[in-house]
């Protein structure tokens, strides 16, 4: 059972997602909070397994709720959810340690599939919101990383497991988690929803 705590400052948003999780079999909502600090203190209180944060609240932020999580070593994995989609809100969420950034309007389906990618340990990256921060992002040159590297890296910053990669590139589930090592040692990453950020923020990725 994923264990799901839901923080937004708007009632309705917030009831109305508590209300469609509620149908889902294998994800139990356990908490809700209307701001960050509230959300903190349920975070430390109920270590649930997700978070489904909006990101402008009272109190605390959702940047400052996760930067404040992470710094007391709490393990919830976060799924931004928000209405702004440029890379003024994406790159600091996804710094701060967000291992999903959707819009408010992705269909229900798609939220839900985004909570059980994100227990899988997968990033869960809306693709608009990708796609427009790539596309700012594109004209630095992208000499860090193998052609290779870079073709791995953007099978992962649209959420594809290991397996899932290897079999796009007709190679070895080994040889990609080799391509993840050397790209994380190149980024200086810690984990593969680090590596996404910091090649968004570096320009390494472009949407063509």
């Amino acid at each position: 059972m994923i264990q799901v705590i839901v923080v937004d400052d708007h009632p309705v948003v917030r009831h109305g997602i508590v209300a469609m999780l509620r149908y889902e079999e294998d994800i139990e909502v356990v908490g809700d909070a209307a701001d960050g600090a509230e959300g903190l203190r349920l975070i430390g209180e109920l270590q649930p397994d997700v978070v489904l944060l909006d990101l402008r609240m009272p109190q605390l932020s959702g940047v400052e709720v996760m930067q404040q999580a992470r710094a007391r070593g709490y393990t919830s994995r976060f799924l931004v959810l928000t209405t702004y989609d440029t890379d003024e809100y994406i790159a600091p969420a996804l710094s701060a340690g967000a291992q999903g950034y959707l819009l408010k309007d992705t269909p229900p389906e798609e939220l839900v599939r985004a909570v059980r990618m994100l227990m899988q340990g997968r990033a869960a990256l809306e693709p608009g919101v990708a796609a427009r921060m790539l596309a700012r992002m594109a004209e630095s040159p992208a000499d860090e990383l193998s052609a290779r590297e870079l073709e791995v890296l953007r099978l992962l910053a649209r959420g594809d497991s290991n397996k899932e990669i290897a079999a796009q590139l007709t190679i070895s589930e080994n040889t990609i988690k080799t391509h993840l090592s050397r790209i994380f040692d190149k980024l200086d990453a810690r984990s593969r929803t680090e590596a996404v950020t910091i090649a968004m923020q570096r320009g390494l990725l472009s949407t063509g």
